[in-house]
Order: structure tokens, then sequence, then C-alpha cells
């Protein structure tokens, strides 16, 4: 009998649920349904926030910065001189914005998605809705990132080389028997790069939202005190490793896609 229960409650419960995309709202244009989901909504909200709170910290005219705008002073300022001039050298203060620009949208997504809006939203009101989880645990999200950045990397090139100047330096230096190999692969690779960009944010977020869905389910598996300990250990222990995720892969897709970037815009590389 226990076993059979056992059975159900497992059957029943869904680890993937927490970072599912599902609609909220739905509207017409025309002929055309468009749904809005919860994680269209949570990058909206990113978006707000940056475009609230970064001006916010920057309009700040004090010589000694404090408070917020000290902390993001400081980020700028690290990503700047120790992220982005290593590869980019003079060309740093040309591309930076769209490096500070891809960490802050990464690590907003990342922090809000940590955030248990749907449980908060139903708390304080008593309705179930569907409104948050994990937008960079969407794989069109971060796709569309990636997309992006693989559009940034290619015009930055241009721009910097010219048309001509870029297709020459598209592939390195080889007897011209080996030419075409070369442009083939470095072809292949230009599409490689971006697609691991999207996967690596992609998986990274729903492998640590998962294991937290998993813990806090062991509680409805065992419904003891004893597990339920454990759980809520398990769940503030990881919750602190998933943080330092939201930073680390943050600072990773930026990281490869200034490298990328300078690939791009150094003929000697």
């Amino acid at each position: 009998m226990r076993s059979g229960f056992l059975s159900c409650v497992l059957a029943d419960f869904n680890p993937f649920l927490p970072i599912e995309s599902r609609p909220v709202f739905t509207f017409f244009v025309g002929r055309w349904e468009v749904a809005i989901s919860n994680h269209i909504i949570m990058v909206t909200l990113a978006v707000l926030l940056l475009v609230t709170v970064l001006p916010l910290a920057a309009r700040s005219r004090r010589q000694i910065p404090k408070g917020l705008q000290n902390l993001i002073e400081s980020v700028c300022e690290f990503l700047r001189e120790q992220l982005a001039r290593p590869i980019l050298h003079e060309r740093t203060d040309r591309y930076i914005g769209f490096v500070w620009t891809a960490f802050f949208f990464i690590l907003t997504l990342n922090l809000l998605g940590m955030v248990p809006t749907e449980q908060i939203i139903f708390f304080l009101t008593g309705k179930e809705t569907h409104i948050g989880g994990p937008a960079t645990a969407n794989i069109w999200i971060t796709g569309a990132m990636a997309v992006v950045a693989f559009f940034m990397i290619h015009i930055y090139g241009i721009k910097e080389q010219g048309l001509w100047g870029y297709i020459v330096h598209f592939a390195p230096p080889v007897p011209w028997w080996l030419k075409p190999l070369m442009y083939f692969l470095e072809i292949i690779s230009s599409f490689v790069r971006p697609f691991t960009l999207a996967i690596r944010l992609f998986a990274n977020m729903v492998a640590g939202h998962m294991v937290l869905a998993t813990f806090l389910g062991l509680i409805v598996v065992f419904k003891n005190y004893q597990a339920a300990v454990a759980s809520v250990l398990g769940v503030v222990a990881i919750s602190f490793i998933e943080l330092l995720v939201a930073f680390l892969q943050a600072y990773v897709f930026t990281l490869l896609s200034t490298l990328y970037i300078g690939l791009s815009t150094a003929p000697e590389q």
C-alpha cells in the first residue's frame, strides 16, 4: 500500500514545474494570438529594473561614491579593466557598452529567477498565478541572447576591419590549398560559439533549479519532520551555490562574448 502511494506521489511530482514557461495572458494582433509567458514578464521586469536603477546610480555626482553607486561603479570598473581591457586593449571603450549590458542583463535575470514570485503573490493575494520563474532556464531566451551576441560579434568585426578586410581575415593565414577547409571550419565555428553560449547558460540554470525543486519535493514524498529539516537545510545550501552560479554564469557569458569580439576585431587574431 505504502509503495503504491509513494509511486503515485513520485509520478505527480514534477521538478520541471518551477522552470516551465507558462502563458500568463494572451491578446490578439489581427488574426494572430500572442501569448505572454511568465518568462517574458520576467525579462520585461529585468529591463525595467535596469533602465530605472542604473541611471539612478549614475546620476549622482559624488566624487566618493557610496551605496548603490559605489557597487555599480565597482562592477563596471572590474568588467572594463579586468575582463575587457586584457582582451580588447585599445578598443575597450568602443565596445564596453555591450559588455556591461550583457553582464547586468543576464545577472538580473538570474537573480530574479531565484525569487519565489509566484509563491509570494499567492501568499499575499490567495490567488494562483504563473508570474515568475527563471527566464534564463528557457532555451528560447538564452538562444535569443546568443543570437544578439552572434550579430554584435560580426558587426563589430566588420566595423573595425571593413567588410572585405573582415572576410580576408576571417580564417587564419594558411597555405592556399588549405584556405577552403579553414573557411569552412571558421564558418561552422562562428555558429557553434553562440550555440554553446546559449546551452551553457540554459543548462546551468535548469540544473540548479531542478536540484532545488527536488530537495523541496522530498518534503512532499516523505512527509515527516526529519525529511523536512533535511530538505530545508539542503535548499538553503543549494541556494547559496545558485547565487554563486548566477554571478558566475553572467560572467562566463560576458567573458566569452568579449573574447569572440576580440577575435573578430583584431586582424592579427
